[in-house]
């Protein structure tokens, strides 16, 4: 079945890059903003029998890429592809997993639904919870990066590193990480106060003298991360911290209150675009291209 790959507007450029890897040119779409904020969509391919996937994280704005992302896939279906496939590297709504009070919705659930609609299948990278596929009623291709970034840390570990779950939600991929780059691991227990306030209750292993490599699966406010330095730095860790996420949102004034700590790098992937001369960080892109790429080669039967 013949595949056409076409782009929404939350990651042009990591769509740019799998196409080449894929040497296929992009499908060219046009998609605008009317002043009153709708998005019009046309595809300008001809998709009849095809096996299309659309590349789009539903990344900040979220409601809006994501909606961009159920527009090109109903275009997609009106103009005869044979099976359209979601590349949505960056998942949003994916921490909205459970109720945390009586009047809340399932976010999580929600935007699964919406989704699994509009696609046959579903291509993302590192979601905040594996059970998070279950959500879906199409098929899940999860794929992780986490061998990609270390990878990119072996090459540059500092002396006497140490690896840091900021919580204990991410305890199990520092364990992962870990295993990977054979260094010890250390976990520090929070407590989420609201959305983007956290207080930090214990650290669990030797992190004096160690130089801390703090790892999650998202860096969003950087609320959980700046609760994290500030209890490292108390306890007397070395003044030369590594952050490690693959998914770099930095929304509100989470790069300035970032940049007030002593990181001497940051390693994100590009799931999310980055603008790099925006941010005030040592940031280093892990490219997803190949990764993403490969998934398509696989499922391209």
């Amino acid at each position: 079945m013949k595949p056409i790959l076409i782009s929404g507007r939350a990651n042009p450029v990591l769509a740019l890059h799998i196409s080449q890897v894929l040497s296929l040119k992009l499908g060219q779409c046009k998609i605008d903003s009317f002043p009153d904020g709708e998005i019009h969509v046309e595809i300008l391919e001809d998709l009849l029998g095809c096996d299309v996937y659309l590349i789009q994280p539903t990344s900040p704005p979220v409601a809006e890429n994501l909606l961009e992302l159920l527009l090109l896939s109903d275009a997609a279906r009106r103009s005869g592809a044979a099976h359209i496939t979601g590349v949505i590297p960056y998942l949003g709504y994916a921490r909205q997993d459970r109720r945390s009070a009586q009047g809340e919705p399932v976010g999580g659930r929600v935007a699964a639904n919406i989704l699994s609609i509009g696609l046959d299948r579903i291509i993302s990278v590192d979601l905040h919870k594996p059970t998070l596929e279950g959500f879906f009623s199409v098929p899940v291709e999860h794929l992780s990066a986490i061998e990609l970034i270390a990878e990119t840390l072996k090459k540059s570990l500092p002396d006497n590193p140490v690896l840091v779950a900021p919580d204990l939600g991410a305890a199990k991929l520092a364990n992962t990480y870990a295993d990977i780059l054979d260094i010890p691991v250390a976990y520090i227990y929070k407590v989420r106060e609201s959305g983007d306030k956290v207080s930090i209750r214990n650290i669990v292993g030797d992190v004096s003298g160690y130089s801390p490599i703090l790892v999650d699966d998202m860096i969003s406010t950087a609320g959980t991360m700046i609760r994290a330095m500030d209890a490292l730095i108390a306890q007397k860790c070395r003044p030369e911290i590594i952050l490690v996420a693959t998914h770099g949102l930095f929304v509100g004034d989470g790069p300035g209150r970032i940049s007030s700590f002593p990181v001497s790098k940051i390693i994100v992937t590009d799931s999310i675009l980055q603008n790099k001369d925006q941010l005030p960080l040592p940031i280093h892109v892990v490219g997803l291209k190949t990764l993403l790429a490969n998934a398509i080669r696989r499922l391209n039967v």
